[in-house]
């Protein structure tokens, strides 16, 4: 159900029971899934797939061309999953030829003016909160938290569970299960009230702590902590997790709770 008051091009396709409120665009190549609302004054464009179930809040714009000056115009998308809340005055950007897509992932709430930029892909499960602002290429996985104001540097990865602090920049990798604040931004413990609330056990709870004081609080280099944990503790989903993500990231992860006890290699 769409007012008279909304544009809406006869080339986009519109799923059952969508509600397009007044002085909302929807261009052509566009999909829209069943049940989803659009609120007054959004604007999608080209290239927007929009799940199920979705909530677009007033003055949104989704699938606007990349903010890259590398852009020449290649088609390519911005999908938003299932049953995902994008409030107020959220942008998102399309991706560019590197990756072909922009991605929100489902159950994601994105609150009011968040800025997710091209090539970036969300997991499932993800809050954004006010103003939060991502630059091109970033990885989310799936029930990260970001506080109000945080900003992302361009190709960083923030792991899956992890936990960051508001007014913060993120200039290097945030490693699954972990709690990031400070200036720069660095190990705060880990998110163990959000491990538990999904269903993590105690003691999967604390062996993810003992990984990490390995690693951000015995005084070793990173290659050194690693080696210890995979000596010290057996393989599990968590552990192998955590190392994989710290060997893959080439940019780096972010530093421990002192300076001087995080040595780098």
């Amino acid at each position: 159900m769409s007012t008279p008051l909304a544009f809406i091009d006869p080339r986009a396709q519109i799923g059952e029971n969508v509600k397009i409120d007044p002085f909302s665009c929807i261009h052509g190549d566009v999909v829209i899934g069943d049940n989803t609302w659009i609120g007054s004054n959004v604007t999608v464009y080209d290239g927007a797939r929009i799940g199920n179930n979705v909530k677009i809040f007033p003055g949104a714009v989704i699938s606007a061309i990349p903010q890259d000056l590398k852009f020449k115009g290649e088609e390519t998308t911005a999908v938003i999953g299932d049953h995902s809340i994008i409030r107020e005055c959220v942008t998102i950007n399309r991706g560019t030829a590197a990756m072909g897509r922009t991605e929100v992932g489902q159950h994601c709430l994105l609150m009011a003016y968040v800025h997710i930029a091209h090539d970036c892909i969300i997991g499932n499960h993800v809050i954004l909160a006010n103003s939060v602002n991502l630059a091109g290429h970033v990885t989310i996985y799936d029930w990260a938290i970001l506080e109000g104001y945080v900003g992302v540097s361009q190709f960083m990865f923030i792991g899956p569970h992890s936990f960051i602090g508001g007014q913060t920049g993120v200039r290097k990798n945030v490693p699954p299960f972990v709690k990031a604040a400070r200036e720069p931004l660095s190990y705060a413990g880990i998110n163990a009230v959000g491990l538990s609330r999904r269903g993590f056990s105690k003691q999967v709870i604390d062996e993810i702590q003992d990984i990490y004081r390995t690693i951000y609080q015995k005084g070793h280099t990173i290659s050194k902590a690693i080696a210890v944990v995979e000596e010290e503790f057996s393989s599990s989903e968590h552990r192998n997790l955590i190392l994989d993500f710290i060997r893959s990231s080439d940019k780096g992860i972010i530093r421990g709770p002192y300076a001087n006890l995080m040595k780098t290699d």
